[in-house]
């Protein structure tokens, strides 16, 4: 499937809300996913992926003051490839932005993580694979805990973050959780394309769910259209509705 059909499809909410495959899944809590002596490694292919995928998860994370380490692998400036408003160089510096505002949102601090960006081109990560593989060498340690993008998820920089983060962890014995983020706009309530064998949710209460839709509306240049090609936005209702359930789903 195309990155670009994936906004023009999707199950509604009402849908998912009466998934039989869903509604079956255990629920598993931060401290089982994230022993405490580990460290979680967030990998985000692009500012916003962290807090669409685990924006629940790292608030669940800091108040367990588990150590964090989030990598933004490319700063997004990709979004609007025909935008004369939204230029690559004018997202370049407002997505890395609108990612430390939404951090803020969820009540994360500088001193509650580590983050290091990681400069690597987007829409282009998987011509750059072991270049990223080198680089997640670099950082990551055989007792972390590792939440990427699911390597099926749909969108070629999601997977190929996927796939080098999981021949990483392999190699180092660290452990890998993969995070549905795209999948949830062109899967289908009982998809078996989904490896539900593998799926848990993390619950979510209100207060996370409201904090993770507050950072969630940092990102602007996401959230409305262009102001010039009056293009939709890249996030619409629809997308955000399936993102902010009351859980987050893991693929352990």
């Amino acid at each position: 499937m195309k990155y670009e059909d994936l906004t023009r499809n999707g199950f509604p909410l009402h849908a998912w809300k009466r998934s039989r495959l869903l509604s079956r899944l255990p629920s598993v809590g931060c401290e089982q996913l994230v022993p405490s002596h580990a460290r979680a490694v967030i990998l985000s292919p692009h500012p916003d992926d962290e807090v669409l995928g685990c924006g629940g998860i790292m608030q669940s994370l800091a108040r367990l003051r588990r150590n964090v380490l989030l990598i933004s692998v490319t700063n997004g400036s990709a979004s609007h490839p025909r935008s004369q408003f939204w230029t690559s160089e004018r997202l370049g510096v407002i997505r890395p932005q609108e990612s430390a505002e939404a951090l803020r949102r969820l009540g994360l601090s500088m001193n509650d993580l580590q983050w290091i960006h990681g400069g690597f081109p987007d829409s282009d990560v998987a011509g750059q694979l072991e270049g990223l593989k080198q680089f997640l060498r670099t950082y990551l340690r055989p007792t972390d805990v590792v939440f990427t993008p699911w390597r099926d998820d749909g969108h070629p920089d999601h997977e190929a973050v996927a796939l080098a983060a999981l021949n990483v962890a392999a190699e180092i014995g660290a452990a890998v959780h993969e995070v549905p983020i795209w999948a949830w706009q062109w899967a289908s309530p009982e998809d078996p394309r989904i490896p539900w064998e593998r799926a848990c949710k993390v619950p979510l209460d209100r207060w996370t769910q409201a904090r993770k839709r507050h950072a969630i509306q940092a990102f602007a240049s996401q959230l409305t259209p262009d102001p010039e090609s009056d293009q939709p936005p890249v996030l619409t209702p629809a997308i955000l509705a399936r993102l902010q359930q009351s859980f987050e789903l893991v693929f352990i």
